[in-house]
């Protein structure tokens, strides 16, 4: 897990320094509540499946 969150955080910070030089920072909020959405419909997803696989 700490993996993963460590990958979140790395592509976080990639998308800071582009969204820095391109000078779009509400890109940069938007592709974050893009991103946070995303892993949380994963980890529902997921919880979903080790349910049904029970």
């Amino acid at each position: 897990m700490f993996y993963q969150n460590f990958l979140y955080g790395l592509f976080a910070i990639v998308l800071a320094v582009v969204s820095i030089f391109t000078g779009e920072p509400v890109t940069f909020i938007m592709l974050g509540f893009i991103l946070m959405s995303l892993i949380t419909i994963t980890s529902y997803l997921k919880k979903i499946y080790e349910a049904v696989k029970k």
